[in-house]
């Protein structure tokens, strides 16, 4: 089991249920599942591209990504349904936990000027998104090697019913927001 999980069972637990008084174990939040999500509309002009984010995707998560496709053609754009459009990797488990932990610990702090996230960043629902400028943050990416900069969202997603329980889960785990 994972520093992070050990960490999270603990000290999380015990906090969260002291703050907010939950009387069932089961209403803890908890992270559930983490998505990265690469969205590529220059895809429909050059389908290359997708391979290579393909790669990185897989790279930075540690699992396959899958390609994701257009459900709807819109002309205005070229784009035809079904046509690849970007990638995406749902990491459930110790790997969720450990992308976790190396996103706070080593590739937020390479960012660029890094003050902390927004932590506006919430859905009303205790669910956090992010988005990533430059896929480089990342240790895995080889910067020789990429074709091009392209971002990616991070969605945390916890099983908190209101954005301050998310939020304090999500600082208590060592998420670095913006005061």
């Amino acid at each position: 089991m994972g520093a992070l999980r050990e960490f999270y069972k603990n000290e999380c637990i015990p906090a969260l249920q002291e703050e907010f008084g939950f009387k069932n174990v089961m209403e803890i939040p908890r992270l559930e599942k983490i998505v990265l999500n690469m969205g590529l509309g220059e895809a429909v002009q050059n389908p290359k591209i997708i391979e290579g984010a393909v790669e990185e995707l897989t790279r930075i998560a540690g699992q396959k990504a899958v390609v994701t496709k257009a459900k709807k053609s819109i002309a205005t754009y070229k784009l035809r349904e079904g046509m690849p459009i970007g990638c995406r990797v749902t990491l459930r488990g110790d790997k969720m936990y450990d992308f976790f932990s190396k996103l706070v610990n080593i590739s937020l702090p390479r960012v660029r000027d890094f003050r902390g996230l927004s932590p506006k960043g919430f859905d009303g629902r205790g669910n956090y998104s992010v988005g990533i400028k430059e896929q480089i943050i990342f240790p895995e990416i080889d910067y020789d090697k990429i074709d091009k900069i392209k971002g990616l969202n991070i969605t945390i997603v916890t099983s908190a019913q209101t954005d301050d329980s998310g939020r304090f889960l999500l600082k208590m785990m060592g998420m670095p927001f913006r005061k």
